[in-house]
């Protein structure tokens, strides 16, 4: 194909041939929308660093939810702030825990929303580490107890999907086993199956409260360098019955949302993370972008790149500009 014989614009004339000749489509039912609850009674804060977004109360959840259902959006992602923590982060397992009576509240209010619960111990310990500590660091094999516990509690409580985002070795084929002997077999479990240790999650422990008290989360989170390893990961989740797999952050590891896109068949799952967004809603603040067209072009990258879920804070900016 030879200029002037060949002449790509054509097809982009107008908006009707641009639609129609359209390779990606980014719908609303491919969002999930994140929700942090807090304990407690007629709580709405704001949280500083991701305008738009809130820890809340119970009920100030189910508002919202309805509100997201309404929308069409189709599930949404849940964190808890307990009411207290401790070394093992045992609200995490509680069956009256925040994230349990969360659950149950949605249901009963809003049965048709699907409801995704975070698994991790990081936003119920003292020390806000992932895990049980053992000398200075994550026990791994200890903390798969507490984590299958965890989604076991969960899928009691009424969650449709549970979501393993400790980065443990061995937790997906922990918590399916637990689950399948406790009757739900019927239960996905979404695997943060390659989750990086990223600067982009500041914003996301300012909401869930769960900076570590020490060190950091590198032994244990991968290597933002690595790009082989993911491949490791995600094959190892797959062989343990991971029913999704998320790549964690999106938008500075595209190539690795495309690689895996391009090896596994499981639903991959993409998580437009809290830096990610806080970026564009303060450079929009500041007047130097066009907040809507940015945000959409950044979610459909994570489409074209390979996602076919992506969970992000935008979900329901996103939701209205595409009804």
């Amino acid at each position: 194909m030879f200029f002037p014989e060949y002449r790509a614009r054509r097809l982009r004339r107008n908006d009707n041939l641009r639609r129609m000749v359209r390779e990606t489509h980014l719908r609303v039912e491919d969002l999930i929308y994140p929700m942090f609850s807090a304990f407690g009674r007629n709580i709405r804060k704001e949280i500083p660093s991701m305008p738009g977004i809130f820890q809340q109360s119970v009920e100030h959840i189910v508002t919202e939810a309805k509100e997201v259902h309404d929308l069409g959006i189709p599930a949404v992602l849940l964190f808890g702030i307990p009411e207290a923590k401790d070394p093992v982060g045992q609200d995490a397992y509680n069956e009256r825990g925040i994230i349990q009576e969360t659950i149950r509240a949605i249901k009963d209010a809003v049965p048709d929303l699907t409801v995704i619960t975070d698994v991790c111990l990081c936003e119920y310990t003292d020390h806000g580490h992932c895990g049980v500590i053992r000398d200075g660091d994550v026990d791994n094999d200890e903390t798969l107890q507490l984590l299958a516990a965890e989604a076991l509690s969960h899928a009691r409580a009424g969650a449709d999907i549970v979501a393993p985002s400790d980065m443990m070795d061995g937790r997906v084929a922990a918590i399916r086993e637990l689950l399948d002997a406790n009757g739900f077999s019927h239960i996905p479990v979404m695997s943060y199956a390659v989750k990086y240790a990223s600067a982009y999650y500041g914003p996301f422990r300012d909401a869930a409260d769960s900076t570590p008290q020490f060190g950091d989360r590198r032994s244990y989170q991968m290597d933002p360098a690595n790009r082989r390893e993911a491949f490791r990961e995600a094959t190892l989740d797959e062989q343990e019955c991971a029913d999704f797999l998320m790549v964690k952050p999106a938008l500075a590891y595209l190539d690795i949302l495309r690689d895996l896109r391009e090896r596994f068949d499981l639903p991959l799952v993409a998580y437009n993370v809290s830096g990610e967004y806080s970026m564009i809603k303060a450079a929009a603040e500041k007047g130097w972008i066009d907040e809507e067209r940015v945000m959409m072009e950044t979610l459909l990258g994570m489409k074209r790149a390979g996602a076919d879920l992506i969970i992000t804070y935008h979900a329901k900016e996103a939701a209205r500009l595409l009804r």
